[in-house]
């Protein structure tokens, strides 16, 4: 087997050996798994939505057995059950998600937009099934459609975050993965090799990769990785054939790119092979990307960032009010934290620290006090055992924590008291995390693009692992979030973070 390191050595002959024999491979074999995943989870969604639409009649008349009123086309519905009624909009709810791509195999496992299909699905369904009644004059209780669709949605949201989790647990444990073969040039595959054994839960188990015949050698980009070598983009039939590949992913490609594609495609024709092309816009979010043929050629638009107008406003609006509910539900308990730590060691019980917000205007931000009285002081000593890179300083097991923070820092319970900051207005529920001074001081000029936004309580770095994030990664997630921003993955980051805070993954 020739791998990215061997190539630069062997680049005239093309390894032919690297595979399993054919006979032990079956490329169709992860599509018909997704499709029997799919299947499970589309009858789980009708047994969700059948809980809802009967638990709606029980909810309005007391049990399923009540009869509807109205006509059909002269018929009289009087016999027809609310039991009837719930299998009628289970399955236009089912066919609803359906027609919009709910149960493709693409659909599952990643992103926000599996979630978003589900509302937006369960919108279209309870529009279908009230323009249908008020055309045929039947007279569904309005009690009954108000609570049967709404918790729908909640059971339906609950389904697929437990699908998604355990399509994860089983694509970790090589299960309902897809056989993928990188073509492109070497930095190229090596980028898309890491990405891609980083996140085992995506499904994509790298079994080879395809490189262009190159007069000098791939470089020090590939030259680390273990990584079978199957051919150059000429040999990219033969090695799918080979390695049993279901899926192609392309980067860039060398000289005409466009005519290698075209090519390439053409040359996949009829193995049922999926051509997935990896485009030079990285960290942009699909929203701001619109496809616009001009004269033959697919050119890609991209939008640029929202960073004012009414998208931002509706965003202040929401911070605040979310933060003004949940300082309320709050109250008790900062009220305990509060008393644990005066009691702990009888110094102040609120940290004030300045950190930096939008445009780089400082403010004061509050945290419940997790650290002994001189932390601050006691910080240069420790320097030499920062465990960090980049400008952060952390360190695992910090000396100067106190029994009480160690509890509040696991729980992330100590900052808390950013609620306050939310509602003056320095601080948003979600964002990038707040920097010091003395971190931004150090910020090359593409990180200071973290400052365009307001800082967050939460953000993409809290539920990606938070402490254990190296800086590029904290970097590459803060600045994605200032980019591709909207309300909707706000909704989604604030809860995927009580997961983040309950499992306390890189919480110290």
């Amino acid at each position: 087997m020739v791998t990215l390191k061997e190539h630069d050595t062997r680049r005239g002959q093309p390894p032919r050996e690297a595979a399993p024999p054919p006979a032990l491979l079956d490329r169709g074999a992860p599509a018909r798994a997704m499709t029997l995943f799919a299947t499970a989870v589309l009858a789980l969604d009708a047994l969700l939505i059948m809980a809802a639409t009967l638990g709606a009649a029980i909810y309005r008349f007391g049990g399923v057995g009540s009869h509807i009123a109205g006509a059909w086309r002269g018929s009289n519905l009087g016999g027809v059950t609310y039991t009837t009624v719930a299998i009628v909009v289970t399955v236009v709810w089912i066919a609803t998600i359906a027609v919009r791509g709910g149960y493709s195999p693409r659909t599952f496992g990643s992103g926000a937009e599996e979630f978003k299909l589900v509302v937006s699905s369960t919108v279209v369904a309870a529009g279908l099934v009230s323009i249908f009644c008020y055309l045929g004059k039947i007279e569904l209780s309005r009690g009954f459609l108000a609570v049967a669709f709404p918790v729908g949605a909640v059971f339906l949201l609950v389904g697929r975050f437990s699908a998604r989790k355990t399509l994860h647990w089983l694509r970790r444990r090589e299960h309902l993965v897809h056989r993928v073969l990188l073509v492109g040039m070497p930095a190229g595959v090596a980028e898309l090799l890491e990405v891609m054994r980083r996140e085992p839960k995506n499904g994509f188990a790298v079994v080879g990769a395809c490189l262009p015949r190159l007069s000098k050698d791939p470089g020090d980009e590939v030259a680390d990785h273990e990584l079978p070598i199957l051919g150059y983009l000429d040999d990219v039939r033969s090695a799918v054939e080979r390695s049993g590949a279901d899926t192609v992913v392309v980067s860039a490609l060398p000289g005409r790119s466009s005519r290698l594609l075209r090519r390439l495609s053409w040359s996949l024709e009829g193995l049922g092979v999926d051509l997935v092309v990896v485009p030079s816009l990285t960290d942009v979010a699909g929203p701001r990307i619109h496809h616009r043929p001009v004269a033959g050629l697919p050119l890609l638009h991209v939008e640029e960032p929202e960073f004012t107008g009414v998208r931002r406003i509706v965003k202040s609006i929401f911070d605040r009010l979310g933060a003004a509910v949940i300082t309320v539900l709050a109250t008790p308990l900062m009220i305990v934290i509060a008393l644990a730590i005066k009691l702990d060691d009888g110094g102040p019980v609120l940290l004030r620290q300045t950190r930096v917000g939008v445009h780089g205007t400082e403010f004061t931000c509050f945290k419940f006090r997790s650290m002994v009285v001189d932390a601050e002081q006691r910080l240069a000593e420790l320097q030499a055992a920062n465990e960090h890179d980049g400008v952060l300083f952390k360190i695992r097991n910090d000396p100067r924590i106190t029994r009480v923070g160690k509890v509040i820092r696991k729980l992330s319970l100590d900052e808390v008291p950013q609620l306050f900051n939310v509602l003056r207005g320095e601080m948003s529920l979600v964002g990038p995390r707040p920097p010091l001074p003395s971190e931004v001081e150090r910020y090359a000029e593409d990180v200071r693009r973290r400052l365009l936004v307001r800082p967050g309580i939460t953000g993409l770095w809290q539920v990606s692992g938070r402490s254990n994030l190296s800086w590029d990664d904290s970097v590459r997630l803060d600045l994605y979030y200032v980019e591709n921003w909207s309300l909707s993955t706000d909704l989604v980051i604030l809860a995927k973070t009580v997961g983040a805070v309950l499992g306390r993954n890189g919480a110290y």
